[in-house]
Protein backbone atom coordinates (compact mmCIF):
# COMPACT_ATOMS: atom_id res chain seq x y z
CA UNK A 1 0.00 0.00 0.00
CA UNK A 2 1.37 3.40 -1.00
CA UNK A 3 1.61 6.42 1.28
CA UNK A 4 2.34 9.95 0.09
CA UNK A 5 3.96 12.11 2.78
CA UNK A 6 3.47 15.29 0.81
CA UNK A 7 4.96 17.64 3.40
CA UNK A 8 7.65 15.16 4.43
CA UNK A 9 8.07 12.69 7.29
CA UNK A 10 10.92 11.97 9.67
CA UNK A 11 13.10 8.98 8.68
CA UNK A 12 12.12 7.14 11.88
CA UNK A 13 8.45 7.18 10.87
CA UNK A 14 9.25 6.24 7.29
CA UNK A 15 11.35 3.28 8.41
CA UNK A 16 8.60 2.06 10.74
CA UNK A 17 6.04 2.19 7.95
CA UNK A 18 8.30 0.44 5.47
CA UNK A 19 9.04 -2.29 8.00
CA UNK A 20 5.27 -2.84 8.22
CA UNK A 21 5.04 -3.29 4.44
CA UNK A 22 4.04 0.20 3.28
CA UNK A 23 5.71 2.07 0.43
CA UNK A 24 6.32 5.70 1.44
CA UNK A 25 6.76 8.45 -1.15
CA UNK A 26 8.17 11.76 0.09
CA UNK A 27 7.95 13.84 -3.08
CA UNK A 28 6.29 17.23 -2.66
CA UNK A 29 3.44 17.57 -5.14
CA UNK A 30 1.95 21.00 -5.88
CA UNK A 31 -1.58 21.45 -4.60
CA UNK A 32 -3.08 21.79 -8.08
CA UNK A 33 -1.43 18.52 -9.20
CA UNK A 34 -2.14 16.53 -6.07
CA UNK A 35 -5.35 14.78 -7.10
CA UNK A 36 -3.84 13.56 -10.38
CA UNK A 37 -0.73 12.30 -8.62
CA UNK A 38 -2.72 10.45 -5.96
CA UNK A 39 -4.82 8.68 -8.58
CA UNK A 40 -2.00 7.99 -11.06
CA UNK A 41 0.31 6.61 -8.36
CA UNK A 42 -2.36 4.57 -6.55
CA UNK A 43 -1.88 6.46 -3.28
CA UNK A 44 -4.07 5.10 -0.50
CA UNK A 45 -2.79 7.16 2.46
CA UNK A 46 -2.02 10.89 2.43
CA UNK A 47 0.11 12.52 5.11
CA UNK A 48 0.22 16.32 5.32
CA UNK A 49 1.45 19.05 7.63
CA UNK A 50 0.15 22.62 7.46
CA UNK A 51 1.13 23.41 3.85
CA UNK A 52 -1.04 20.89 1.96
CA UNK A 53 -4.81 21.40 2.00
CA UNK A 54 -7.20 18.43 2.00
CA UNK A 55 -10.52 19.94 1.00
CA UNK A 56 -13.79 18.50 -0.29
CA UNK A 57 -12.69 18.81 -3.92
CA UNK A 58 -9.58 16.71 -3.34
CA UNK A 59 -11.49 14.07 -1.39
CA UNK A 60 -14.13 13.82 -4.15
CA UNK A 61 -11.42 13.54 -6.81
CA UNK A 62 -9.57 10.73 -4.98
CA UNK A 63 -12.13 8.01 -4.18
CA UNK A 64 -9.50 5.38 -3.30
CA UNK A 65 -7.97 7.24 -0.36
CA UNK A 66 -8.29 5.19 2.81
CA UNK A 67 -6.64 7.42 5.41
CA UNK A 68 -5.57 11.04 5.97
CA UNK A 69 -2.81 11.80 8.47
CA UNK A 70 -1.86 15.24 9.80
CA UNK A 71 1.60 15.63 11.30
CA UNK A 72 0.77 18.08 14.07
CA UNK A 73 -2.13 19.19 16.22
CA UNK A 74 -4.47 21.42 14.20
CA UNK A 75 -6.78 20.01 11.55
CA UNK A 76 -8.00 23.28 10.03
CA UNK A 77 -6.37 22.48 6.66
CA UNK A 78 -8.45 19.28 6.37
CA UNK A 79 -12.21 18.96 5.83
CA UNK A 80 -12.42 16.42 8.64
CA UNK A 81 -16.20 16.04 8.83
CA UNK A 82 -16.50 15.50 5.08
CA UNK A 83 -13.68 12.94 5.10
CA UNK A 84 -15.37 10.99 7.86
CA UNK A 85 -18.68 11.25 5.98
CA UNK A 86 -16.94 9.50 3.08
CA UNK A 87 -15.59 6.84 5.44
CA UNK A 88 -11.99 8.15 5.46
CA UNK A 89 -10.46 8.29 8.95
CA UNK A 90 -8.38 11.35 9.85
CA UNK A 91 -5.54 11.02 12.34
CA UNK A 92 -3.17 13.59 13.84
CA UNK A 93 -0.37 13.77 16.42
CA UNK A 94 -1.59 15.97 19.27
CA UNK A 95 1.04 14.91 21.81
CA UNK A 96 4.17 14.88 19.67
CA UNK A 97 4.93 18.60 19.41
CA UNK A 98 3.73 19.97 22.75
CA UNK A 99 7.15 20.27 24.35
CA UNK A 100 8.73 21.88 21.29
CA UNK A 101 6.03 24.55 20.98
CA UNK A 102 6.25 25.29 24.70
CA UNK A 103 10.01 25.77 24.40
CA UNK A 104 9.50 28.26 21.58
CA UNK A 105 7.04 30.27 23.68
CA UNK A 106 9.72 30.81 26.29
CA UNK A 107 12.44 31.42 23.74
CA UNK A 108 10.38 34.37 22.48
CA UNK A 109 9.36 35.49 25.97
CA UNK A 110 12.85 35.45 27.47
CA UNK A 111 14.29 37.06 24.35
CA UNK A 112 11.67 39.80 24.37
CA UNK A 113 12.02 40.59 28.05
CA UNK A 114 15.79 41.04 27.53
CA UNK A 115 15.49 42.75 24.11
CA UNK A 116 17.44 39.99 22.38
CA UNK A 117 15.33 40.20 19.22
CA UNK A 118 16.42 43.84 18.85
CA UNK A 119 19.98 43.47 20.14
CA UNK A 120 20.64 40.68 17.67
CA UNK A 121 19.67 43.05 14.86
CA UNK A 122 21.72 45.99 16.14
CA UNK A 123 24.92 44.38 17.40
CA UNK A 124 26.24 43.19 14.01
CA UNK A 125 25.67 46.67 12.53
CA UNK A 126 26.47 48.98 15.42
CA UNK A 127 28.05 46.90 18.17
CA UNK A 128 31.55 48.21 17.43
CA UNK A 129 30.66 51.88 17.09
CA UNK A 130 27.73 52.28 19.53
CA UNK A 131 28.33 49.59 22.16
CA UNK A 132 27.69 51.83 25.18
CA UNK A 133 24.59 53.34 23.60
CA UNK A 134 23.14 49.91 22.87
CA UNK A 135 24.01 48.73 26.38
CA UNK A 136 22.05 51.63 27.84
CA UNK A 137 19.13 51.09 25.45
CA UNK A 138 18.78 47.42 26.38
CA UNK A 139 19.48 47.66 30.10
CA UNK A 140 15.85 47.78 31.24
CA UNK A 141 14.98 44.12 30.92
CA UNK A 142 12.50 42.24 33.10
CA UNK A 143 12.52 38.98 35.02
CA UNK A 144 9.87 36.27 34.69
CA UNK A 145 9.69 35.23 38.33
CA UNK A 146 6.57 36.54 40.05
CA UNK A 147 4.82 37.59 36.83
CA UNK A 148 1.49 36.15 35.70
CA UNK A 149 1.14 34.09 32.55
CA UNK A 150 -2.32 33.88 31.02
CA UNK A 151 -2.87 30.89 28.75
CA UNK A 152 -5.80 30.87 26.34
CA UNK A 153 -6.49 27.27 25.36
CA UNK A 154 -5.36 24.68 27.90
CA UNK A 155 -4.84 21.49 25.96
CA UNK A 156 -1.58 19.56 25.83
CA UNK A 157 0.48 22.50 24.54
CA UNK A 158 -1.06 25.02 26.92
CA UNK A 159 -0.35 22.69 29.83
CA UNK A 160 3.25 22.19 28.71
CA UNK A 161 3.65 25.98 28.66
CA UNK A 162 2.12 26.18 32.14
CA UNK A 163 4.59 23.66 33.56
CA UNK A 164 7.52 25.73 32.34
CA UNK A 165 6.02 28.90 33.75
CA UNK A 166 5.41 27.35 37.15
CA UNK A 167 8.96 25.96 37.23
CA UNK A 168 10.25 29.50 36.60
CA UNK A 169 8.26 30.94 39.49
CA UNK A 170 5.43 32.50 37.49
CA UNK A 171 1.75 32.57 38.40
CA UNK A 172 -0.50 30.82 35.86
CA UNK A 173 -4.11 31.53 34.94
CA UNK A 174 -5.90 30.00 32.00
CA UNK A 175 -9.06 30.24 29.93
CA UNK A 176 -10.57 27.06 28.49
CA UNK A 177 -14.24 26.16 29.08
CA UNK A 178 -13.46 22.53 28.23
CA UNK A 179 -10.99 22.33 31.12
CA UNK A 180 -12.80 23.58 34.22
CA UNK A 181 -10.13 22.29 36.61
CA UNK A 182 -6.70 20.84 35.86
CA UNK A 183 -4.14 19.18 38.10
CA UNK A 184 -0.64 19.68 36.73
CA UNK A 185 2.31 17.67 37.99
CA UNK A 186 5.87 18.91 37.49
CA UNK A 187 8.53 16.20 37.34
CA UNK A 188 12.10 17.04 38.34
CA UNK A 189 15.39 15.18 38.28
CA UNK A 190 15.87 12.66 41.06
CA UNK A 191 12.24 11.59 41.10
CA UNK A 192 10.96 14.76 42.75
CA UNK A 193 7.57 16.16 41.77
CA UNK A 194 5.07 18.81 42.81
CA UNK A 195 1.42 19.22 41.81
CA UNK A 196 -0.62 22.37 41.13
CA UNK A 197 -4.40 22.73 40.98
CA UNK A 198 -5.54 25.31 38.42
CA UNK A 199 -9.03 26.65 37.67
CA UNK A 200 -10.60 27.95 34.47
CA UNK A 201 -11.18 31.72 34.25
CA UNK A 202 -13.09 33.79 31.72
CA UNK A 203 -11.21 35.40 28.85
CA UNK A 204 -11.84 38.85 30.32
CA UNK A 205 -10.44 37.78 33.70
CA UNK A 206 -7.30 36.35 32.14
CA UNK A 207 -6.68 39.42 29.99
CA UNK A 208 -7.11 41.71 33.00
CA UNK A 209 -4.53 40.05 35.27
CA UNK A 210 -1.90 38.54 32.96
CA UNK A 211 1.48 40.12 32.32
CA UNK A 212 1.91 37.72 29.41
CA UNK A 213 -0.77 36.16 27.19
CA UNK A 214 0.04 32.97 25.26
CA UNK A 215 -2.43 31.58 22.70
CA UNK A 216 -2.98 27.84 22.26
CA UNK A 217 -6.39 27.42 20.62
CA UNK A 218 -7.48 25.95 17.27
CA UNK A 219 -8.37 28.23 14.39
CA UNK A 220 -11.50 30.36 14.99
CA UNK A 221 -14.16 31.71 12.65
CA UNK A 222 -13.02 35.23 13.54
CA UNK A 223 -10.38 37.02 15.55
CA UNK A 224 -9.86 35.85 19.11
CA UNK A 225 -7.98 39.04 20.00
CA UNK A 226 -8.65 42.43 18.45
CA UNK A 227 -8.65 46.07 19.52
CA UNK A 228 -11.39 45.46 22.13
CA UNK A 229 -9.44 42.67 23.80
CA UNK A 230 -6.13 44.56 23.71
CA UNK A 231 -7.73 47.39 25.66
CA UNK A 232 -8.68 44.90 28.40
CA UNK A 233 -5.06 43.84 28.89
CA UNK A 234 -2.71 45.22 31.53
CA UNK A 235 -0.64 48.18 30.34
CA UNK A 236 2.73 46.89 29.19
CA UNK A 237 1.52 43.30 28.72
CA UNK A 238 3.02 40.86 26.23
CA UNK A 239 1.29 38.69 23.61
CA UNK A 240 2.69 35.46 22.17
CA UNK A 241 0.98 33.53 19.38
CA UNK A 242 2.46 30.16 18.41
CA UNK A 243 -0.96 28.64 17.67
CA UNK A 244 -2.64 29.76 14.44
CA UNK A 245 -2.52 32.75 12.14
CA UNK A 246 -5.87 34.54 12.12
CA UNK A 247 -6.40 34.35 15.88
CA UNK A 248 -4.99 37.87 16.23
CA UNK A 249 -6.08 40.97 14.33
CA UNK A 250 -2.63 41.98 13.13
CA UNK A 251 -3.61 45.57 12.31
CA UNK A 252 -4.99 46.00 15.83
CA UNK A 253 -1.85 44.38 17.21
CA UNK A 254 0.36 46.94 15.47
CA UNK A 255 -1.81 49.74 16.86
CA UNK A 256 -1.55 48.28 20.38
CA UNK A 257 2.26 48.17 20.09
CA UNK A 258 2.49 51.71 18.71
CA UNK A 259 0.16 53.05 21.40
CA UNK A 260 2.20 51.22 24.08
CA UNK A 261 -0.78 49.18 25.23
CA UNK A 262 1.52 46.18 24.71
CA UNK A 263 5.20 46.15 25.63
CA UNK A 264 6.07 43.71 22.86
CA UNK A 265 4.63 40.70 21.03
CA UNK A 266 5.91 37.49 19.49
CA UNK A 267 4.48 35.71 16.45
CA UNK A 268 5.33 32.32 15.02
CA UNK A 269 2.18 32.26 12.86
CA UNK A 270 0.61 34.87 10.61
CA UNK A 271 -2.59 35.74 8.81
CA UNK A 272 -0.72 35.73 5.49
CA UNK A 273 1.61 32.76 5.22
CA UNK A 274 4.10 32.42 3.64
CA UNK A 275 4.18 36.19 3.03
CA UNK A 276 3.56 38.05 6.33
CA UNK A 277 2.75 41.74 6.15
CA UNK A 278 5.92 43.84 5.90
CA UNK A 279 4.68 46.09 8.73
CA UNK A 280 4.99 43.09 11.05
CA UNK A 281 8.38 42.05 9.73
CA UNK A 282 9.88 45.51 10.30
CA UNK A 283 8.33 46.38 13.66
CA UNK A 284 10.96 46.75 16.42
CA UNK A 285 8.60 45.48 19.16
CA UNK A 286 7.89 42.17 17.45
CA UNK A 287 9.87 38.97 17.95
CA UNK A 288 9.25 36.76 14.91
CA UNK A 289 9.84 33.19 13.73
CA UNK A 290 8.66 31.42 10.53
CA UNK A 291 6.08 28.90 11.89
CA UNK A 292 8.64 26.63 13.57
CA UNK A 293 6.78 25.69 16.75
CA UNK A 294 7.02 21.94 16.15
CA UNK A 295 10.25 22.11 14.15
CA UNK A 296 12.68 20.35 16.45
CA UNK A 297 14.48 17.10 15.72
CA UNK A 298 12.81 15.41 18.68
CA UNK A 299 9.30 16.54 17.77
CA UNK A 300 9.68 15.53 14.13
CA UNK A 301 10.79 12.04 15.16
CA UNK A 302 7.82 11.71 17.54
CA UNK A 303 5.41 12.97 14.87
CA UNK A 304 6.68 10.48 12.31
CA UNK A 305 6.53 7.56 14.73
CA UNK A 306 3.07 8.51 15.99
CA UNK A 307 1.73 8.70 12.42
CA UNK A 308 3.32 5.33 11.69
CA UNK A 309 1.89 3.66 14.78
CA UNK A 310 -1.63 4.94 14.16
CA UNK A 311 -1.52 4.03 10.47
CA UNK A 312 -0.31 0.52 11.16
CA UNK A 313 -2.96 0.04 13.85
CA UNK A 314 -5.76 1.17 11.51
CA UNK A 315 -4.71 -0.50 8.27
CA UNK A 316 -2.78 -3.59 9.37
CA UNK A 317 -5.03 -4.83 12.17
Amino acid sequence: MRILANDGIDPAGKEALEAAGFEVLTVNVAQEQLANFINDQSIRVLFVRSATKVRKELLDACPDLRLIGRGGVGLDNIDVAYAKQKGIPVINTPEASSESVADLVFAHLLGGYRFLHQANRDMPLEGESRFKTLKKAYSKGKELKGRTLGIIGFGLIGQAVARRALALGMQVVYCDPKQEQVRLELQFAGGHSIAFELQHHSLEEVLAVADVISLHTPAQSGYLLGSKEFKLMKPGAVLINTARGGLVDEAALLDALDEEILDFAALDVFEQEPAPAVQLLMHPKLSLSPHIGAATEEAQARIGLELAEKTIALLKS
